[in-house]
């Protein structure tokens, strides 16, 4: 009877740890509203800034609009990438014709999205940096000024 109160703690233990690995990492990951809210500051940012400025400090890996796991990217309505917080390397190249692994084009979805709605969230399938793994991902991208503000979070 010993045994199996020991192994029933044990167990318990066991799931506690493990539950609270997965409270941590949620805490390392945005969450839609704050995807959300990083864009709203990101289209106050242009507003009250201009272009020039907010796309520098929307692609400085260490500014006010990278948050964990969430940046800032901006694209043209041609599918040029103007700002990127996690890659520079991108700013200037033509996402156009990108496709995530199912093949989906969502840099055409993301331009979709807002002529016809303004803003709203495009879903595909992208590699996650810190877990390698292909993973879902929805970007909320939302039309300022003829340029697309976009933040997206990984679902998993």
């Amino acid at each position: 009877m010993e045994k199996i109160i020991l192994t029933i703690k044990a167990i318990v233990f066991a799931m506690l740890i493990a539950a609270g690995s997965g409270a941590a990492r949620a805490a390392d990951k945005g969450s839609a509203d704050e995807a959300i809210a990083l864009v709203k500051k990101a289209v106050a940012y242009i507003k009250a800034n201009g272009q020039e400025k907010a796309f520098a400090e929307f692609s400085n890996p260490h500014g006010q609009f990278k948050d964990r796991d969430m940046y800032i990217n901006v694209t043209s309505m041609n599918g040029v990438n103007l700002a990127h917080g996690m890659n520079p390397k991108l700013i200037g190249k033509n996402m156009l014709e990108l496709r995530d692994a199912d093949g989906k084009y969502f840099i055409k979805a993301f331009i979709e999205t807002g002529n016809s709605k303004g803003k709203g969230w495009v879903d595909y399938q992208w590699p996650n940096p810190v877990t390698k793994a292909v993973e879902a991902k929805s970007t909320y991208v939302e039309k300022v000024d003829e340029v697309l503000v976009g933040c997206g979070i990984y679902k998993n």
